[in-house]
C-alpha cells in the first residue's frame, strides 16, 4: 500500500472556509478526552483563525491526497493565540533579539491526527521565524496539543485559565530556544 502524498503551502484567503471547518471539526473532537461540552463551545470562541496571519504570508496548510489535513502557521506579532472574534489581539511588531515569535493557530483534521501533520507545520513555522531573526519561539497550548509540543522540545512556562468564552479553558503558555 503506497502513502499519499503530503504537500504544504501558504494558506490564501481563498482557503477561509475549510480552513473554518477544519478548525470546528479539529475543535470539536480533538479535545473531547480533555474538556467537557461547555469548554468546548468556550474554546470555538477564543480559539480560531487570524486572517493576519494569511495575510503576513505565515499560514500554512498541509494537504494529504489533495484533502486539508491541518493549518498553522506563526507571527511576529504579539498576539499569542486566539482568531479575528477574540478580543484583545495585538497587532505590534516583535523585537526578534528580544522576544519570541508566535506560533499560532495549529489545528490538525481528526481523520489525520497523529499522522506527523502537527510536527511537519511546527517545524514550517520554527524554520520560517528561524529565518527572520528570533532567537524563541512561544504558544499556547491546548491540552490536546501538549504532548506534540512537548516532544518536539517546547517547555511549559505558564498555566492560564481562559473563561472568556463562557467557561473557563486549560491552557498551557510553552517556549522554545530556536538553534
Amino acid at each position: 500500500m503506497t502513502s499519499a502524498p503530503t504537500s504544504h503551502r501558504l494558506a490564501t484567503r481563498a482557503d477561509l472556509d475549510a480552513l473554518r471547518a477544519l478548525m470546528a471539526a479539529s475543535i470539536s473532537e480533538l479535545q473531547k478526552p480533555f474538556l467537557d461540552e461547555r469548554q468546548i463551545e468556550s474554546s470555538r470562541l477564543i480559539m480560531g483563525l487570524d486572517t493576519q496571519l494569511i495575510d503576513d504570508g505565515t499560514y500554512f496548510v498541509v494537504e494529504i491526497g489533495g484533502a486539508l489535513a491541518g493549518c498553522g502557521g506563526w507571527s511576529r506579532r504579539a498576539t499569542l493565540y486566539g482568531g479575528d472574534q477574540t478580543p484583545g489581539r495585538d497587532a505590534a511588531h516583535l523585537d526578534p533579539a528580544r522576544e519570541p515569535a508566535k506560533v499560532r493557530a495549529m489545528y490538525t483534521h481528526p481523520a489525520f491526527a497523529r499522522r506527523g501533520v502537527g510536527r511537519l507545520i511546527l517545524s514550517l513555522c520554527e524554520a520560517a521565524a528561524r529565518a527572520e531573526g528570533f532567537l524563541t519561539a512561544e504558544l499556547m497550548a491546548t491540552l490536546a496539543g501538549e504532548p506534540l509540543y512537548r516532544a518536539c522540545g517546547y517547555e511549559p512556562v505558564e498555566h492560564v485559565q481562559d473563561a472568556r468564552g463562557g467557561a473557563s479553558v486549560p491552557l498551557l503558555r510553552m517556549r522554545k530556544t530556536l538553534r
